[in-house]
């Protein structure tokens, strides 16, 4: 279902786009003004996407894929469906209206607010919410690009960031299902389509591997502008923002009209090597990818609503057929195809700009049908993103989350607090404080109780959280301010069944020291505290199980050892046994001692048995175990123990 509806979503999306751009090119051909309509357009689709976000959703702002990012570490997969509504709204007009972006990014999180709104109807808990959000992201992806293995992994790599299984069929069936639905909506002719070509003579690698660093620096380029227009605080109201962004975009696209919306036609030419865009020189391109850089970069900046995707797709492309184009004057080893140093620059760009080596090969594999280029597609996406790594350590995804205050963390499939579930180490005994308590009072219960930080509950409904530090941003222990006046509303939780390795990840993402746990039904009835004394606790306990699992497995390894067999032996006069504890005793790896005869009594070998000469021990163990045995029991001044040790069963005997 959040498949089908992800595909209808993204469909929904581009007629909504195409159809903002049909009144724009209407009103130009009206006023009779061609190319300046930008200039009119583009502020204006800024500006309306600027108001309709800030009014309506927020979260809708930006590229959409931290916004999805920022859900599944912080909210728990939460995400409200008037963003899904802003957000298709919001991107028609910025990129309808000539604004240089892409859809990707913003299908990415409508798709993720499906899997979430669908996920919390279906009374789904918080594990299954979160692979239904990662599910949306990817499917997104699989239908703009009708590329549902890419979405796939798009949505392991960039959105939850390890490959986990658990995730895997969700993801994969439902990022399946959103593509058959956008292509069977739109078509084939609206969706991302190139060439094959193919790897003429090995040594062309070299020239792939360059321009795998060329796209790295195109990449730190764009990561760096973004990073300053996003930060930058303009004069004068904040409406103007996306005016004098949309203004200077506009004349950016008087010069190079190609940079505007989403320059999806001028991709697809350069790639299949038809039409004029193909045709032009290589400083051409290389000035038109620099030109989309500012663009997109200032387009991005404006608040609005669009992504880095299909931009940094676009600034990879003309810059591989400039490269190629370059190359193709003195390379005379083979024939050079500027076509083909397009696509893996388009695929290397955004393998750097996103930090997505793998999404970006398959997405180009997929969009061209076969495996002719893999291996310069493998070379140079992987060579840009170490590069791009030691140039910038964030990408596009990751800068809007560290400015908002969010440390993101990755963790490995195989997490020892993976096995602890919050609620076997949360605080059941909880202390809470109603909204109109006083400050003074909360400070006295705080500094009684030596916490640092209390839930604020109404009824049963957790409604926000108080700390020394709201206390203090509020002007101290007062008594006239109440709880509701200082507290964090709306504080990020976890559940009782979600993974401790899950809650200090969010915690480390926030910077907090609690995270307030509510019922896996109910998100806003309060059922404990989870702290960071709750953190040690979970890693004793699953540290223990773990060294209990550990040797099971040891056990069990040499229980199945294929030289492992039962034996007997004597303990020797004045042996290393001979008066000792069992546990006393050092025995060689690989030996389990199984009974102890003396005369006619056999006994369990306890650690508190004590072996005396003429002990008659039955083990179990490998052959290298039974050797040592022997050795460091003959360890002694007597002359006669060697034919003691002697095994006293037979292998065929009955141990």
């Amino acid at each position: 279902m959040v498949g089908v509806l992800v595909g209808f979503s993204s469909a929904l999306l581009i007629w909504s786009i195409d159809l903002v751009e049909k009144a724009v090119e209407e009103l130009s051909a009206a006023l009779s003004i061609g190319n300046a309509i930008a200039l009119i357009s583009v502020p204006v689709g800024l500006l309306v996407a600027f108001l309709m976000v800030r009014q309506f959703a927020p979260e809708a702002e930006g590229d959409g894929v931290p916004a999805a990012m920022a859900a599944l570490i912080v909210r728990g997969g939460r995400l409200r469906l008037r963003a899904w509504i802003t957000k298709i709204a919001a991107t028609a007009a910025t990129i309808g209206g000539g604004g240089s972006a892409g859809r990707e990014g913003p299908i990415v999180q409508i798709g993720a607010t499906v899997g979430s709104v669908a996920g919390r109807f279906g009374g789904q808990g918080e594990d299954k919410l979160r692979s239904l959000v990662a599910a949306g992201a990817g499917a997104g992806i699989g239908a703009s690009f009708n590329a549902p293995i890419a979405g796939m992994l798009f949505a392991m790599e960039v959105i939850l960031g390890n490959f986990g299984l658990r995730h895997l069929n969700v993801v994969v069936i439902t990022s399946v299902s959103a593509a058959v639905t956008s292509r069977l909506l739109v078509g084939e002719e609206r969706l991302l389509r190139a060439a094959s070509f193919s790897l003429e003579d090995p040594r062309e690698l070299v020239l792939y591997a360059v321009l795998g660093v060329l796209a790295a620096l195109a990449a730190y380029l764009l990561l760096r502008l973004l990073s300053r227009t996003e930060s930058a605080t303009l004069p004068g109201p904040v409406w103007m923002r996306p005016v004098l962004i949309g203004l200077a975009v506009g004349g950016l696209g008087l010069v190079y009209p190609e940079v505007l919306g989403t320059g999806q036609d001028f991709i697809e030419d350069l790639l299949s090597g038809v039409g004029e865009p193909a045709s032009y020189l290589w400083y051409t391109l290389l000035a038109i990818a620099g030109v989309k850089i500012l663009a997109s970069a200032l387009t991005l900046g404006a608040r609005a609503s669009g992504g880095a995707f299909m931009p940094s797709l676009f600034i990879g492309a003309a810059l591989g057929a400039s490269f190629g184009q370059v190359m193709d004057k003195w390379w005379t080893v083979s024939t050079l195809e500027p076509s083909a140093f397009a696509i893996v620059g388009m695929a290397a760009t955004f393998a750097a700009v996103a930090r997505a080596p793998l999404t970006s090969i398959l997405i180009v594999f997929e969009i061209t049908g076969d495996y002719g280029l893999v291996l310069p597609l493998m070379l140079a996406g992987t060579l840009a993103t170490f590069v791009a790594d030691r140039l910038h350590p964030l990408s596009a995804y990751t800068m809007p989350l560290v400015r908002a205050g969010i440390k993101l963390t990755r963790r490995g499939e195989v997490d020892l607090l993976d096995t602890v579930a919050v609620g076997d180490v949360m605080t059941r005994n909880l202390t809470s404080v109603a909204p109109d308590r006083s400050l003074a009072d909360i400070h006295a219960l705080l500094d009684r109780e030596r916490h640092h930080g209390l839930p604020v509950v109404e009824g049963d409904v957790l409604i926000g959280i108080i700390t020394l530090s709201d206390i203090q941003r509020a002007g101290g222990a007062s008594h006239e301010i109440t709880a509701t006046e200082a507290m964090t509303p709306r504080p990020a939780t976890v559940t009782p069944s979600a993974p401790v390795s899950l809650a200090i990840e969010r915690m480390a993402a926030l910077g907090v020291g609690r995270l307030p746990v509510v019922a896996d039904d109910d998100p806003t009835r309060l059922v404990g505290m989870f702290r960071r004394v709750g953190a040690v606790n979970a890693y004793h306990q699953a540290l223990s199980a773990s060294t209990e699992h550990e040797v099971s497995v040891e056990r069990l390894r040499v229980r199945t050892d294929p030289g492992a067999r039962f034996f007997d032996f004597r303990i020797p006069r004045q042996s290393m046994a001979d008066g000792r504890l069992v546990k006393e005793t050092v025995w060689p790896e690989g030996l389990t001692l199984v009974s102890v005869q003396r005369e006619r009594r056999v006994m369990v070998p306890t650690g508190n048995l004590k072996l005396v000469e003429g002990d008659v021990v039955t083990a179990f163990g490998t052959e290298t175990a039974r050797a040592r045995t022997i050795e460091r029991l003959n360890a002694t001044g007597v002359d006669d123990t060697a034919e003691i040790l002697e095994p006293l069963l037979d292998d065929g005997d009955d141990a």
